[in-house]
């Protein structure tokens, strides 16, 4: 059976306080453009790479925090109602539903949305610096363990993904269709939180290190440094991981 899913886009949701820095951040380390905003209240706009189609947006909210969510694009057949149903009949519960998209609520409590398909087929390339190439190429959910098992057989099980365990047993990568721009990964954590979470990962290479001390230079923090990624936050508190992924492939250099 083939995946619904055509085309997957990481949201910006940014309060006021947060947007301009972040997103000047963001639009600098992918080398992005930002297109006009649009929306009843001017609250969308999208960050425009220098090829290939867009996969990153921004969306301007009065929430406190700052976060990230998942759009995933449907095609015509099913469609994205069909879909939010399938979701619902997994555990997912229905937020709100427009005339072009599905909000909805995983089981682990992660919001993200089913949207219409817009067309997009071609992954962006990388992005190169003077420190070194990059892609931000990956989503993680960041999720509690007592609901990590039953958070992979859902988003396995919606998207039609083959769930794979990573590098390390703490991680579960689902296996995205060749194009796709964006990878999903699911990370056990141990956290005080009850929700699902999620965060960006770049995919560095043999760059890593250098390009996070760029990153730095932009105003972004260094949280932690390990063998095989960096955890920053960026200039907006949001944080984010540069890995030893390649760019191209999506896998360990190592």
């Amino acid at each position: 059976m083939p995946s619904p899913i055509t085309w997957t886009t990481a949201m910006f949701d940014l309060p006021g306080p947060q947007l301009e820095a972040s997103l000047t951040f963001w639009l600098r380390v992918t080398g992005s453009t930002l297109s006009a905003w649009r929306g009843d209240h001017l609250e969308y706009a999208t960050l425009l790479p220098p090829d290939g189609d867009a996969y990153l947006r921004v969306q301007r909210t009065d929430s406190a925090e700052p976060r990230i969510h998942l759009d995933l694009h449907i095609s015509a057949d099913p469609g994205y109602l069909a879909v939010a149903q399938q979701a619902i009949g997994l555990g997912a519960t229905m937020l709100h539903a427009a005339p072009h998209h599905a909000v909805l609520r995983s089981p682990g409590g992660y919001v993200f949305c089913l949207v219409r398909d817009h067309g997009e087929s071609r992954r962006p390339t990388s992005h190169t610096s003077p420190a070194g190439t990059s892609l931000v190429d990956q989503l993680t959910l960041d999720v509690p363990e007592d609901s990590f098992d039953a958070e992979v057989m859902f988003w396995s099980e919606l998207t039609t993904w083959p769930a794979h365990t990573g590098s390390r047993s703490e991680f579960v990568a689902l296996e995205r269709p060749v194009g796709m721009p964006l990878r999903l990964m699911l990370q056990r954590i141990t956290s005080a939180s009850r929700a699902v979470t999620s965060h960006l990962d770049l995919a560095a290479g043999q760059d890593r290190l250098a390009l996070a001390a760029e990153h730095q230079a932009r105003g972004a923090s260094l949280v932690s440094t390990g063998d095989l990624w960096s955890t920053l936050t960026d200039t907006g508190g949001s944080p984010y991981c540069l890995t030893d992924r390649d760019p191209v492939t999506g896998f360990l250099t190592r």
